[in-house]
């Protein structure tokens, strides 16, 4: 008998759900290891969840604002007559992008598409289908970070969209649900004392052996938050800037925490989730978001990725080639990490580095391999650790600094 694991926001959340899986349930881990303990009763290894998720991944990945459907990929398997899984050899429809396809060729979870283009009600069918077809032992709805805990006209927000679509979902599913936050406050959309005072008891702290089950997806995954979730289970301490907005998080002991949380609760407080609830399409459920919370974050995707084009057509026409620099990436990344010492900060993330030099997403890869081969003392995985000046300021608030194989 299989588990269900719904990541609430899609993206990085269907990352830690395999995560989640081995720490708790002792399924096979994708990097070798033995991952870490769980609590299968039958002897041996459990069988791997299939972890429900949006294909919603960032603009790097993602030129296309907004998430991706089943008629936006070609080569799913259908599991039901509403769902399919997303195998290794599928693929997104040009010029979409996806990263599900990735991580069901290096994972041994199923990774199950949830579409939300039929809106909350479209979202609940789905779910119904599903645990119809699995009878699954246990549902677990998981969140990192834990906006799906907001109000949702909190003006800290950035993307409530996705969880409250998820959290009205299942809050409508006849089927019992266990909502679950890991890292509490890791992406940066509530402040942590917020997050802390709605969670109820820790259920699993992440260990070292937990994230090398995932170990190598975290070497490319642009999940800002699951990959703070990874290094603070590895040890790493102190204060990561995030975004294009440099937004300040503090990687704490109690990022790598699971704790559970109310359902019902979340439900009845997040107004978003509540307006979401009789919708039966994305463009209603973006009304509600624009109603409730004043945008719907797929308008800051559109005018993000309008900014982006925009920023390539003026480099075809200045004829500005599409690749590295070396020499000015090291260049500004040192002016880059002197402004970060000056605000406290010991950490960035790669896609953080990417976006502050301007660079096109597709050279993120590129830039990483530059970084971690010039420098790879650096390299806090998944994060990137900022320098120490002269005077020893900012070591990274020490933790556990592990260096990954680039080849």
């Amino acid at each position: 008998m299989t588990r269900l694991i719904i990541a609430a926001g899609g993206g990085g959340d269907a990352v830690a759900a395999a995560m989640l899986d081995v720490a708790l349930y002792g399924s096979g881990g994708g990097s070798g290891g033995d991952g870490g303990g769980g609590d299968d009763r039958s002897g041996g290894r459990a069988e791997p969840a299939v972890v429900l998720t949006y294909a919603w991944d960032r603009l790097l990945i993602d030129p296309v604002p907004g998430p991706r459907g089943a008629r936006h990929f070609d080569g799913l398997d259908a599991l039901t007559p509403g769902v399919s899984a997303v195998p290794a050899g599928a693929r997104p429809v040009a010029p979409a992008g996806s990263t599900l396809p990735r991580l069901a060729a290096e994972l041994p979870q199923t990774f199950a598409l949830l579409d939300p283009y039929r809106g909350a009600e479209g979202v609940v069918r789905q779910l119904r289908e599903l645990v119809g077809l699995l009878a699954p032992e246990s549902i677990d709805l998981l969140d990192v970070g834990g906006d799906i805990l907001a109000r949702g006209d909190e003006p800290t927000l950035k993307s409530p969209l996705a969880d409250a679509l998820t959290l009205a979902a299942c809050r409508l599913l006849d089927a019992p649900v266990r909502l679950l936050v890991a890292g509490p406050g890791l992406d940066g959309e509530l402040p942590p004392d917020t997050v802390r005072e709605r969670l109820g008891p820790v259920v699993h702290t992440f260990t070292p052996e937990n994230v090398a089950a995932v170990g190598p997806v975290l070497e490319w995954h642009p999940s800002e938050a699951t990959g703070m979730l990874a290094a603070t289970a590895r040890g790493v301490r102190g204060t990561c800037e995030m975004r294009d907005a440099g937004l300040p998080v503090a990687l704490t002991g109690e990022g790598p925490t699971v704790r559970e949380a109310g359902l019902d609760a979340a439900f009845l407080r997040n107004r978003l989730a509540l307006a979401l609830a009789a919708t039966t399409s994305l463009d209603e459920a973006e009304a509600c978001s624009r109603e409730v919370c004043g945008y719907s974050e797929i308008d800051y995707e559109r005018e993000k990725a309008q900014r982006l084009k925009e920023r390539e057509r003026e480099r075809l026409r200045e004829r500005v080639p599409a690749e590295l620099d070396p020499r000015a990436v090291l260049s500004r990344l040192e002016r880059f990490e002197a402004g970060a010492r000056d605000r406290g900060v010991t950490h960035t993330t790669f896609r953080r580095i990417t976006e502050y030099l301007g660079l096109d997403g597709s050279l993120r890869e590129d830039l990483r391999r530059l970084l971690i081969d010039s420098r790879p003392e650096q390299y806090a995985a998944p994060l990137w650790r900022i320098s120490v000046d002269s005077d020893g300021e900012n070591d990274g608030g020490g933790g556990q600094q592990v260096r990954t194989p680039t080849g």
